[in-house]
């Protein structure tokens, strides 16, 4: 009884404790660069999330981002996450990694 309980309430208040982790993100390539995008579940919502890497001399760059976006659907997040990376990384050119650090957020 107590685990129907349990269950009922985190139907309600947006927590699954049973959730799946995270499928592996394939990179998407864009230009240079690879772009993975990464929702982050905020109750029943989704932030646009990802992060962007490129290998310079043999090292592999990564610039993360976060926005106030908020999606219902896992796929609809990582849909407009690729599409704000593609628009970061072509209004930010190659000043995006001009300054060699291993990880920024961008």
């Amino acid at each position: 009884m107590a685990s129907f309980l349990s269950n009922l309430f985190s139907m309600f208040s947006g927590g699954d404790k049973t959730a799946a982790p995270a499928a592996k993100v394939e990179p998407r390539p864009y230009g240079d660069c690879r772009i993975y995008p990464e929702p982050m579940r905020e109750g029943n919502q989704f932030r646009l999330a990802g992060r962007i890497e490129k290998d310079v001399n043999g090292e592999v760059l990564t610039r993360t981002f976060v926005r106030a976006d908020m999606f219902t659907s896992h796929d609809d997040a990582a849909e407009y996450a690729v599409r704000k990376a593609q628009q970061i990384i072509d209004q930010n050119g190659t000043s995006l990694f001009a300054d060699g650090e291993k990880t920024r957020t961008a």
